[in-house]
């Protein structure tokens, strides 16, 4: 069947690569794997861009890096969201008691990015199934709209350790993204593009 799989990054990144040695990871390729009967039409791919932090001041150039390899992928589109940071009060965890100010980060957009491609596609009539990448319950609505109105299935290749119960009933299958597909899916050390070679980062 024509699949489009729309990926949620940062659902698939904690999710599936954070602090493992698969970070490096070529979606076409794990999509192949997972999906060997279907032809990809289009990946979409949603995440936000990040900012500096004082622990870990190089995240922006890593991301930066792997965005530019997902690029090299002919059929994969990237599609960005934001960050709100905004200062919160939040009360401390017992044994202590009163109220600590915060820096809250919250990454917007993504989930309706997604929701909105998968439906527009769907009533475009851009793929014969669609494909999930992330376990979000939040898009348990545009699933069921794929499902229930425009009568396409809709398939979730899971990063997490247990599917969510709210989708399970409304999605075709479910696959586990294990990590021996992670690490059959890693794009090559070095890369090229119009830029010119590039190479994945030194801490990966």
């Amino acid at each position: 069947m024509k699949a489009n799989i729309y990926v949620d990054g940062f659902n698939l990144y904690y999710g599936a690569v954070k602090n493992t040695p698969h970070r490096w990871l070529n979606i076409a390729a794990m999509c192949r794997l997972l999906l060997p009967r279907d032809e990809i039409n289009q990946i979409k791919y949603f995440t936000a861009l990040v900012s500096p932090r004082p622990h870990d001041p190089g995240q922006p150039t890593r991301q930066q890096t792997y965005l530019r390899a997902l690029r090299t992928t002919p059929n994969l589109t990237i599609i960005l969201g934001s960050f709100l940071t905004h200062d919160v009060m939040m009360p401390l965890a017992p044994p202590a008691s009163g109220y600590v100010k915060v820096i809250k980060t919250e990454e917007k957009g993504s989930d309706v990015n997604l929701a909105t491609h998968l439906i527009v596609d769907g009533y475009n009539d851009d793929y014969e199934i669609a494909v999930v990448v992330s376990n979000d319950s939040d898009l348990l609505a545009p699933i069921q709209v794929v499902s229930g109105q425009l009568k396409k299935p809709v398939g979730m290749l899971n990063p997490q350790k247990h599917p969510s119960r709210a989708l399970l009933l409304h999605v075709k299958f479910i696959k586990q993204i294990r990590s021996g597909v992670l690490a059959k899916s890693q794009f090559p050390v070095t890369l090229t593009d119009a830029r010119g070679r590039f190479s994945k980062p030194a801490s990966w």
